[in-house]
């Protein structure tokens, strides 16, 4: 049995997809800052027959990502499939003429050295499985650069750059790695962009290996 890790668990998009994954026969490990948080998720997933286990990890320390991935990996079983979409904070969406140079620390902290630890841990467990998928979630800032979110339109872009060239890399070792873009709101009522749905078009995602990019919905013109 695989695991399936979820970098930035939450009530929303992130246990729609735990649950898919789940439901296909992975274990799932969920990483969030919340200890509670996490146990009252894992707990709902353990009601729907899957077996699911909180981690304790703050994307903006990197040794905490890495044990915790470590833990998952050793507790769960190998990593087959990573997802990295923690939810960025609100001080990160400044508009541009606010944004200062230190103001980015924590922005690109978050979107680019979170997803390279967290790739650099799960690697060498894909590469000794022999597949993988890297599953990355981003707003539309990081496809179109929006001026009154500039620090994650920044650190979104460079997180795009970085899951591209892995997406090249990777793909002669049957490790897999896209983005998929949610250009507006995650909303119940929606019919591409609902948790379930957007959880269903990752599974598709992992499974049909296909493209680098795609898209929730189309970009507003």
């Amino acid at each position: 049995m695989t695991t399936f890790a979820l970098v930035g668990a939450g009530p929303g998009l992130g246990l729609a997809a735990a649950r898919r994954f789940g439901a296909a026969g992975h274990h799932v490990a969920l990483l969030s800052r919340n200890a509670d948080h996490l146990d009252a998720l894992a707990a709902e997933l353990g009601g729907d027959g899957i077996r699911a286990r909180g981690f304790t990890a703050d994307v903006l320390d990197s040794a905490s990502l890495t044990a915790a991935l470590a833990a998952a990996a050793e507790e769960l079983g190998p990593i087959e499939v990573l997802q990295f979409s923690p939810v960025p904070r609100a001080d990160f969406m400044k508009p541009v003429l606010e944004t200062t140079a230190a103001g980015l620390d924590d922005p690109l902290a978050f979107s680019v050295k979170g997803p390279v630890t967290c790739v650099d841990a799960v690697l060498p467990g894909m590469r000794h499985l022999g597949r993988g998928t890297l599953l990355f979630v981003n707003g539309g800032s990081a496809v179109r650069p929006n001026p009154k979110v500039a620090g994650t339109s920044v650190a979104f872009a460079a997180e795009s750059a970085y899951a591209a060239m892995l997406h090249d890399a990777l793909a002669p070792e049957n490790i897999h790695v896209a983005q998929l873009i949610v250009p507006g709101a995650i909303r119940l009522d929606a019919e591409h962009s609902s948790p379930d749905a957007l959880a269903e078009r990752l599974y598709a995602i992992h499974t049909d290996r296909g493209a680098f990019r795609h898209y929730a919905e189309p970009m507003p013109a």
